[in-house]
């Protein structure tokens, strides 16, 4: 971040720039340019003032670049965040994708600096936009074909509904639910709201599969509408499945023949086993992995 104190050197013993000051990454652009720093006055910073996205990028593309800038747009306009730079941040993430196999790029879209200090925004700020080239996180990948030992976390998710579905800067929940872990082999942890309705995992959408239909958790009251999440639904009603959302509680949960979680990297994990009580990777898990199996590996679109 960019500011010192009054008086401070920028420049080290031998006149040169202070070697605290990193170089500017080429896998980092803050508005289109190298660099890893911004404003300390950035509403960002200051109070999770924000929005960002997790984008997977296979083969030299972002996966579902479209759905994700959509969802981005959607948060700026409900957030009243005014950005007008979609076209280049969509350009930026497609460049800093070309040249890798496998990659993730998280963007970060704030309101921007402060102009006067407090809580309310003057009106006048200039969005900030980040974007991140990240590794490819080493997976196992019997998460996928086995599937996941998976919890229920006591931790409670408050409810409102003005940021509910929103993929904001404040991921402070989730942080205390991670911090709450009850062991190391566990892949995943279910989250409730305060009213006792079923939301997600910390990182992950879920679906809950009774017969031939499948339903997760309305995001009306809190949680983040995935584009993952989005992506199955829309498969599953293409191969004829009864999909939907609704408000689920630990009764159906309990009922459940079938639980898998989603996300923009994992794309569909089964559940094998809950709580202490094992499951199976069904038929319909499998049907929808089998469905997606062309979007995620292949070079979809954007």
């Amino acid at each position: 971040m960019t500011g010192r104190p009054p008086g401070a050197s920028s420049a080290g013993a031998d006149g040169t720039a202070a070697s605290r000051h990193p170089p500017a990454n080429p896998m980092t652009l803050v508005d289109g340019r190298p660099e890893t720093q911004i404003s300390v006055l950035d509403r960002g910073l200051q109070f999770g003032d924000g929005l960002f996205e997790t984008i997977a990028c296979v083969r030299g593309a972002p996966r579902f670049l479209d759905l994700h800038c959509e969802r981005l747009a959607f948060g700026c306009s409900r957030l009243r965040i005014d950005f007008p730079d979609m076209p280049a941040l969509r350009a930026e993430v497609l460049g800093l994708a070309r040249d890798a196999q496998r990659c993730l790029i998280k963007v970060i879209v704030t309101r921007g600096t402060a102009t006067q200090r407090g809580y309310a925004a003057a009106g006048n700020e200039r969005a900030t936009r980040i974007a991140i080239r990240q590794p490819w996180p080493d997976e196992d990948p019997g998460c996928t074909e086995r599937g996941v030992r998976v919890c229920t976390l006591n931790f409670r998710l408050g409810e409102n509904p003005a940021l509910a579905g929103l993929k904001h800067c404040n991921r402070l929940e989730q942080i205390l639910a991670r911090a709450a872990w009850p062991g190391p082999d566990l892949a995943e942890g279910l989250l409730y709201s305060h009213s006792g309705r079923l939301v997600s995992g910390t990182m992950t959408n879920v679906f809950l599969v009774n017969g031939s239909g499948l339903s997760t958790p309305r995001m009306d009251l809190c949680g983040v509408a995935g584009v993952m999440r989005k992506v199955v639904l829309a498969e599953a009603r293409a191969a004829g499945l009864i999909a939907g959302e609704s408000e689920l509680r630990a009764a159906e949960v309990h009922s459940a023949q079938e639980i898998f979680l989603t996300n923009a990297r994992i794309g569909i994990w089964p559940v094998r086993e809950l709580d202490g009580r094992a499951f199976e990777p069904g038929p319909v898990t499998r049907r929808l992995q089998a469905a997606l199996a062309p979007l995620l590996s292949g070079k979809p679109d954007g």
